[in-house]
């Protein structure tokens, strides 16, 4: 009896690690959760982008150069934490001139630069159809596979 016992165990803690495995690598995991966490005031869905304006909008991308170079949203203009001040001076013509929302991004859900791009922007400049994507750059690849 006992060493069936222990290979039960071992097959489940064997199939444990590989769906967490699984779970951990695979590109389009779903979420843990039954409900998706709701939208905070300054965020914005991809649903909502395409929903609200057919996603006619500016984007931000707000991930450090290598990543924007690698790929970035067509005619996403950078502007990151790094290096701020200048890219915003070689984009403040573009940015007063423009009457579409914008929408900033970074590399995921969990990234925080998306937020700390937009508070700087709408504390320099007289924005207020501003907004972070929610799930970033991830959401954004994520919708332009469907």
């Amino acid at each position: 009896m006992l060493p069936a016992i222990r290979q039960a165990t071992f097959l489940v803690l064997l199939a444990t690690t590989a769906t967490w495995a699984t779970y951990v690598w695979h590109p389009r995991a779903p979420a843990l959760y039954l409900a998706q966490e709701p939208l905070r005031d300054d965020e914005v869905s991809m649903q909502v982008i395409q929903e609200r304006w057919q996603g006619d909008v500016l984007w931000i991308d707000a991930r450090i150069q290598e990543q924007f170079d690698a790929a970035h949203i067509p005619g996403a203009l950078l502007l990151n934490e790094q290096g701020f001040d200048q890219q915003l001076f070689n984009y403040l013509d573009t940015l007063q001139a423009n009457t579409k929302p914008i929408i900033v991004y970074c590399s995921a859900a969990k990234c925080d630069a998306s937020r700390h791009v937009l508070e700087r922007l709408k504390q320099t400049l007289p924005i207020e159809n501003a907004f972070v994507l929610k799930g970033g750059w991830q959401a954004w690849q994520q919708a332009a596979k469907k």
